[in-house]
């Protein structure tokens, strides 16, 4: 693998890191170069903590789906003891990929070529016919050296996240200054709260640009009045804060006018240990490298990007609320129904913008990009984080 200094001059990547008066933005080649996505693909997905998925996705014990990280290919599943696993999809046998669709396992993991079987804990269990014909063992072989090679994961307010290098802090410290940021608002009391709820809890948005593009928006709220219009409505620019989160590995702004307008004389069950006096304050952090989560009284969203290449990203949504009966009773089900509209509409409204961006990349004269002062702060935040991790 090429040197990053091989496919980017160190001028253009330094001056990344500059103060925000004299800095540019990430240089083109970190949206089109194929080679310079191999490194981010080592340096930022596989020796940081990156969200794969959400563990309400896979309810039972069995349950199994495969999940490609940038061409990584990764089993997700929940093992007999309703633990949440990850292991790398590929059979230690001849190589094959074991798992091709979302299924419930009762037992064991079979690869279809030669059925060498894997239980929910990854150890190898069956080897047929391994030492000839009706022999399924040999004393040369150590079926505890072939079993699924697992990688590091970890569960935090449902989402799972996994460290494949297994190099990274571990993930407590990593979180802790975001999760004491929040204590504030939301307690760990408070977080044991949130449900998933059968309705209204997902979207899918597909998006034909790099997915930095979307963490990049995400920081800021200085696009608001001509992108979303219907929120800048009751959320304007001044009433939004700034979040750079020390050390640098978060960032994103607050509103403390959260008040948005549905229909009907219900309200959905707020967090109990929410402070009255911040009621409208609500917070949208990009958890860098693909994850942006919102804090709201009455409910969290984990909204998080699975890049396919440099130039196409699913994005996910997923919401939650307070409590069993705001997740799934009906008296809630219209509240669900308006606030999956809300976002829905807010996020579909910046698909164009970040695909604007990702076609204005392709302009040789392009710096980069310059930064207001006093605006963009979280999005240059974001920029530094790139660079410090990918040099």
């Amino acid at each position: 693998m090429k040197s990053i200094y091989d496919i980017i001059p160190k001028k253009k990547l330094e001056v990344v890191s500059n103060s925000i008066e004299k800095a540019h933005g990430l240089p083109n080649e970190c949206y089109l170069n194929e080679e310079y996505s191999l490194i981010e693909r080592k340096k930022l997905f596989e020796e940081k903590w990156v969200v794969v998925g959400v563990a309400s996705n896979l309810p039972n014990i069995g349950d199994a789906k495969p999940f490609d990280l940038l061409g990584i290919p990764l089993i997700i599943l929940r093992d007999k003891k309703s633990k949440i696993r990850v292991f790398h999809n590929v059979c230690s046998h001849r190589g094959y990929k074991l798992l091709q669709k979302k299924c419930n396992i009762k037992n064991v993991i079979r690869c279809p070529y030669h059925s060498w079987a894997y239980d929910l804990k990854g150890n190898l269990t069956a080897t047929p016919h391994l030492g000839g014909m009706n022999k399924h063992s040999n004393k040369n072989f150590d079926p505890s050296k072939s079993n699924l090679k697992e990688v590091r994961t970890f569960v935090w307010l449902d989402m799972i996240l996994i460290n494949i290098s297994g190099e990274a802090e571990n993930f407590e410290t990593y979180i802790k200054p975001l999760s004491d940021r929040w204590k504030k608002f939301w307690p760990e009391e408070d977080q044991k709260l949130i449900r998933y709820s059968p309705d209204f809890s997902y979207f899918l948005l597909k998006a034909n640009c790099n997915w930095k593009f979307a963490i990049e928006n995400y920081c800021e709220s200085y696009h608001l009045p001509w992108v979303h219009p219907g929120l800048n409505a009751y959320s304007k620019i001044d009433d939004h804060y700034h979040i750079q989160g020390l050390p640098n590995r978060f960032a994103g702004q607050g509103t403390v006018v959260y008040d948005p307008k549905f229909k009907g004389n219900n309200k959905f069950p707020c967090f109990p240990n929410w402070p009255k006096k911040n009621e409208k304050i609500a917070e949208y952090v990009a958890l860098f490298p693909n994850v942006m989560l919102g804090i709201h009284k009455d409910h969290y969203y984990a909204y998080w990007l699975e890049p396919i290449n440099l130039s196409y990203t699913l994005e996910h949504m997923e919401i939650y609320y307070v409590g069993e009966e705001a997740a799934n009773s009906k008296k809630y089900k219209s509240l669900r129904k308006q606030n999956y509209n809300l976002w829905h509409s807010i996020q579909s409204e910046d698909l164009n913008i970040i695909e604007g961006m990702q076609s204005g990349r392709k302009s040789p004269i392009y710096n980069g990009g310059n930064f207001s002062p006093v605006m963009d702060n979280p999005t240059h935040h974001f920029h530094k984080w790139v660079v410090e991790n990918i040099i």
